[in-house]
């Protein structure tokens, strides 16, 4: 019998522990699925901070770090610039990137540091009982906002990769989202060119993935993929904002 699918290796069988139909788990499987494809398995070291994917170690098939909240980037430099050689990534939220750990991407990004960012985007703050996040959109119903985001109040949601484009260091940052099908195809091919980009020397890449989360947002799993469409991606346009080998900003 033909094989038509089979899981790769770069993820380990211990099952997710995330909530259904939260998309951290594709997000997770595209990942692996880049590295094997490219061959750098052996050479992997992952980096996973404080927040929903802080057990990351327990499912990536390859050597990993755990850093304290927002340091991801920090420690994912030392890493790189100790072993050059090897593929060194980040797995973050956007609850830890965009907030505590703000400081430490701006930088990683404007030193060009030769990592590879995944950004989990999914407007809330999800392991700690859905807070407001600094991507939650104007007028959402969190926790700490009930009555939806008051912009007059806390501001606008921060653009991550419209906000790090603009600086000199990165080579590629792109937007993709994991809402269905051919989305999730997209963000693989995206994640894969990030990796490919570390190895070759070429910078800082950052994918900023789209993501639901049903549990925080009160809605099924459904509704949830449905609401990435009608009001996240309205709001965080998916494309590429910075690529160095397409001639620079796109």
């Amino acid at each position: 019998m033909a094989t038509v699918f089979k899981k790769t290796g770069m993820l380990t069988d211990k099952p997710f522990h995330y909530c259904p139909g939260c998309t951290h788990g594709i997000i997770h499987r595209i990942t692996a699925e880049a590295m094997e494809e490219l061959g750098i398995g052996e050479t992997a070291i992952g980096v996973a901070p404080v927040g929903c994917a802080v057990f990351a170690y327990d499912y990536f098939n390859c050597d990993m770090m755990e850093a304290a909240h927002g340091r991801a980037p920090a420690v994912a430099t030392g890493i790189k610039r100790v072993h050059p050689d090897k593929a060194v990534f980040t797995y973050q939220g956007d609850g830890d990137l965009a907030s505590i750990g703000a400081a430490e991407i701006v930088h990683a990004a404007t030193r060009g540091e030769k990592i590879t960012v995944i950004f989990v985007n999914n407007a809330i703050y999800g392991m700690t009982g859905g807070q407001m996040a600094p991507t939650t959109l104007p007028g959402q119903v969190t926790t700490t906002s009930p009555y939806g985001r008051d912009t007059n109040h806390c501001g606008f949601p921060v653009h991550v990769s419209e906000m790090l484009a603009t600086l000199n260091g990165p080579a590629y940052i792109e937007r993709v989202s994991v809402h269905d099908v051919a989305h999730v195809k997209k963000a693989k091919a995206a994640i894969k060119k990030a990796f490919q980009m570390q190895m070759e020397g070429k910078g800082f890449s950052l994918i900023e993935v789209i993501s639901s989360c049903p549990t925080n947002w009160g809605k099924t799993p459904k509704e949830a993929l449905e609401w990435v469409k009608s009001d996240m991606l309205p709001n965080y346009p998916l494309g590429v904002y910075k690529d160095i080998t397409a001639g620079g900003d796109e």
